[in-house]
């Protein structure tokens, strides 16, 4: 899991919110417009990276998540600091691909056991090994929420883990051959999007196994 700095919301949902006033409609209300520019405002301020899984996502390859449900902190369904970009697009409630992420978690919240990516501390609560495994952290205080959180999101199921080991194995690859300090240097590349905005599929597990290195 990468932490997501958020961004001000775009200016169209704002001024849909004030035309509301108080009311707070159903999420199916939603106008398509302004739907369309939060999704892309999330997708830029992630990277156009999955908010769990941390893999590549496009605009119509995720779905809009409500870190708190929506279901249960009604109040909360247009706030933009509790949208996030989850991987397994709007279309996907079919059993052809493994159910992880957003639509895994579905309404489970819990405010002690489940890790926010708007949390700058979340990465510290997993650690991940070079076959694409993710682990809780070693850190007792830490360890139950991570468990927690991995169940949830279902973050260790075969599908990410092969997607996740492919990542690694790549970026070890192209390490072959350089200093420690040249491996440090690119573990802080991956701590940054590239010139078009993007982060590298995976990076938090990629950074992870780097700086093991050094």
């Amino acid at each position: 899991m990468k932490y997501i700095q958020k961004s001000k919301e775009p200016d169209s949902l704002t001024k849909w919110k004030q035309k509301l006033g108080s009311r707070t409609p159903d999420w199916k209300s939603f106008p398509q417009p302004v739907k369309n520019e939060v999704y892309h405002s999330l997708l830029q301020e992630q990277g156009f990276i999955c908010c769990y899984c941390g893999m590549s996502i496009a605009r119509k390859q995720c779905h809009i998540e409500h870190f708190r449900p929506k279901s249960v902190y009604k109040d909360l369904t247009f706030e933009y600091t509790n949208l996030i970009a989850s991987c397994q697009g709007e279309d996907e409630h079919r059993p052809r691909v493994p159910v992880h992420c957003g639509h895994k978690k579905q309404a489970w919240f819990d405010e002690e056991l489940m890790i926010s990516p708007l949390d700058p501390k979340c990465a510290d609560y997993f650690k991940y090994s070079g076959f694409g495994e993710i682990l809780p952290t070693d850190d007792h205080d830490k360890q139950a929420a991570a468990k927690t959180t991995i169940q949830k999101l279902a973050l260790s199921i075969d599908k990410l883990r092969k997607m996740r080991r492919a990542a690694i194995d790549a970026t070890l690859l192209a390490t072959d051959g350089l200093t420690a300090t040249e491996v440090q240097l690119l573990a802080q590349g991956y701590e940054k999007p590239d010139a078009d905005g993007r982060y590298m599929p995976f990076s938090a597990a990629i950074m992870y196994i780097l700086k093991q290195y050094f």
